[in-house]
């Protein structure tokens, strides 16, 4: 049988390029060699597209601060030509060959945010994960939280503010309508980066800086007390919901450091001590936000369940994390389906959407 090629693309321009680094080493490593040819492509901090011929290359690859690309691999173009797109050497001679399929493994901006998958869908070529609008919905926290909120969907209340209000942003307006402590956040930005609870003023006024260095958009929120639950989504249109896992932030919230380097930052309750009822109402709220955010593949939703038993959606993470802590993977396998499985049935589901994609109408018959 002919073996699937299938491109996994990594690293990226985002301040989760690190993050991405990790995941790809999961995703790669759980691929079943017997049905799939890999074509490794690692996209550098400068957004370069590079071909890993045998391996991911990296330095420090056993260090989550310090893992990088390593420098020097054959750089990458993307070509349209009379058989389809190519990705070929920007120097040299021959090309890597047609891809069957991509596996985007890109965390937040221009990876996530539809700006790979509208390179992907102009180049005909299928790709895991939701498509341009899903990903850059999910994306923009601000615009996420509204779709939900008129969609009847519970949020915790928000405000939005960009680069243009920087000077009029003002504490004693902000905590009068939010209450105080309050989260700030970049819109578009995952991986608790950029992302502060602010207690006073002082603090604050420093997060909306740390905020606007990572977007032109931040939004800030009322702290939610309550318990933090995440929940896998998986499927195009008729999506499956995972069984919900918590997370136990061993310091003041769930940071980047406590996601992806301190193993010890976070305890893993998987899956989450809750009754049946709770799990089904957290399952159904989990696909109603996947399908209102027009999702497709994959994503992990993350809420807070409240002393009283409600439930606030927190946002959806389109292309969540792989790494080896990762709670997408690891809420599946609990769930029944396993790595390697659950690769399979996203690249299945990839293949699914273009085929079905394919069969639509481009042209208007006269």
């Amino acid at each position: 049988m002919k073996k699937i090629r299938v491109g996994i693309l990594f690293g990226g321009k985002s301040a989760e390029h690190e993050v991405s680094l990790q995941s790809a080493k999961n995703v790669l490593a759980a691929l079943d060699r017997d049905k799939y040819e890999v074509v490794l492509i690692g996209i550098d901090k400068e957004g370069k597209w590079h071909w890993n011929q045998d391996s991911i290359n990296l330095l420090n690859e056993n260090d989550p601060k310090l893992i990088q690309l390593s420098p020097g691999q054959q750089e990458l173009a993307v070509v349209p030509g009379s058989d389809g797109v190519r990705i070929v050497p920007v120097h040299g001679e021959g090309d890597i060959g047609l891809i069957d399929v991509v596996f985007p493994v890109l965390h937040g901006t221009y990876g996530e945010d539809g700006t790979v998958q509208g390179l992907l869908k102009l180049a005909n070529i299928p790709f895991v994960g939701a498509g341009v609008l899903g990903s850059a919905v999910g994306m923009d926290k601000d615009v996420m939280k509204r779709l939900l909120r008129s969609d009847g969907i519970p949020v915790a209340d928000f405000l939005t503010f960009t680069f243009a209000d920087r000077e009029n942003i003002d504490y004693d307006q902000v905590t009068a309508r939010l209450g105080s402590p309050v989260f700030v956040k970049p819109a578009n930005m995952g991986s608790s980066v950029g992302i502060s609870k602010a207690k006073d003023r002082a603090g604050f006024e420093a997060a909306v800086d740390d905020a606007f260095q990572y977007d032109t958009k931040i939004i800030i929120e009322e702290f939610i007390k309550g318990r933090e639950i995440e929940c896998s989504v998986l499927g195009n249109e008729n999506p499956i919901a995972s069984l919900p896992g918590e997370i136990l932030p061993q310091a003041d919230f769930y940071s980047y450091e406590a996601k992806y380097i301190d193993e010890k930052g976070a305890l893993l309750e998987i899956p989450a001590k809750l009754p049946d009822s709770k799990v089904k109402e957290i399952q159904d709220l989990a696909i109603r936000t996947y399908r209102s955010l027009c999702c497709e593949g994959m994503a992990r939703v993350d809420m807070f369940l409240k002393d009283n038993g409600e439930i606030l959606i927190n946002e959806i993470n389109t292309i969540p994390g792989f790494t080896k802590i990762s709670m997408y993977p690891k809420l599946w396998e609990v769930s029944g389906l396993p790595y390697s499985k659950l690769i399979d049935r996203l690249i299945e589901l990839a293949l699914e959407r273009f085929k079905r994609e394919q069969a639509l109408k481009t042209k208007v018959e006269i």
